[in-house]
């Protein structure tokens, strides 16, 4: 049975350039680099700079994505962005990177699932790529959370970073078994009643300020690692394949331990886990497509190989999606 499949034919990422350690943080509030490195992980972060915005960061990842592709702007009818930290409440960042690209045709729109979003984008552009309403998509994370963040709160200031990337999606015909490149399956979850756990105290429609990240840290650990594997084990269940045939599993890179807390608990060996958080810190939509460059620049995913990709983001979201590279 011949089946259109949404096939990754390019990969990009975009850093700020300025890196800050945990002791460069030390110096602004109380903290250490002992202290974030045993609880999350993370040992540096990219912080955006006045002239860095979300659609610059996103631009250049998805200019990235396109010359490893060998694409132009002419062939791409598809631009969804990921992010929770737009350039303005409107127009969309993804119109603005649309724009920067020089692509003057099809559709571009944001996306906002908090660190979710890219996974929520992919699946959103899988469906357009796969019922024949587009042929090319780029999709991208970009953030720029250093924007929303408390600094005087070192319990989320020493977590969050900024940084944006990109993939281009192609449609091609496969012949319909789990053995064709691209995404294979995919499952997302919301539930609203979880918003007080994570979320920004401010917004447009309410205080009309941009607000700030407020997070109750171990409400989210809990909910990370003990209900976030039903959207794995569902989107393993209907691709018809299990764990032990993963190549990687890319998780949303917040912390180490729950990264580590949810492989074992799905029996995924942990040297199948990319883990970036230790450089980049938690970009949160941006945070898989920047490890998933990685990856595949360092030459871990070829070519064949199956990836997971899964995220937790506030409100709560979540989701995850099985992709045949």
């Amino acid at each position: 049975m011949v089946a259109l499949r949404s096939v990754i034919v390019g990969c990009g990422s975009a850093l700020p350039a300025r890196a800050v350690t945990n002791d460069e943080l030390a110096t602004r509030v109380d903290t250490s680099d002992d202290w974030i490195v045993q609880r999350t992980g993370i040992r540096q972060r990219h912080l955006a700079d006045e002239s860095e915005s979300t659609s610059v960061l996103g631009t250049r990842a998805a200019r990235a994505a396109l010359d490893e592709a060998g694409l132009g702007p002419e062939d791409i009818d598809l631009v969804i962005c990921a992010t929770s930290t737009p350039d303005h409440t409107f127009p969309s960042t993804a119109t603005q990177i649309q724009a920067g690209l020089g692509i003057h045709q099809g559709a571009a729109f944001d996306l906002q699932a908090v660190c979710a979003g890219f996974v929520y984008a992919v699946t959103t552009a899988d469906k357009f790529l796969t019922t024949g309403a587009a042929k090319r998509a780029l999709v991208v994370g970009a953030e720029t959370f250093s924007r929303i963040l408390d600094w005087e709160d070192r319990t989320t200031c020493v977590l969050f970073g900024d940084g944006a990337g990109a993939i281009v999606l192609e449609a091609r015909e496969g012949a319909g078994t789990n053995a064709d490149r691209g995404v294979l399956s995919a499952s997302l979850r919301s539930d609203g009643r979880h918003r007080s756990k994570l979320y920004v105290d401010g917004g447009p429609g309410t205080t009309g300020t941009t607000g700030r990240l407020r997070m109750e840290g171990r409400e989210v650990f809990r909910f990370a690692v003990g209900s976030v594997t039903d959207v794995i084990e569902d989107a393993f269940r209907r691709a018809g394949l299990g764990a032990g045939e993963l190549d990687w599993f890319v998780p949303h890179q917040a912390n180490r331990r729950i990264i580590e807390a949810s492989a074992d608990k799905l029996g995924i060996a942990r040297e199948k886990v990319v883990l970036t958080v230790d450089r980049h810190g938690n970009t949160s939509a941006a945070s898989i497509p920047l490890a998933l460059d990685v990856a595949r620049k360092d030459g871990r995913i070829r070519e064949g190989d199956l990836v997971m990709i899964e995220a937790i983001g506030g409100g709560f979201t979540w989701g995850a999606a099985l992709i045949r590279w």
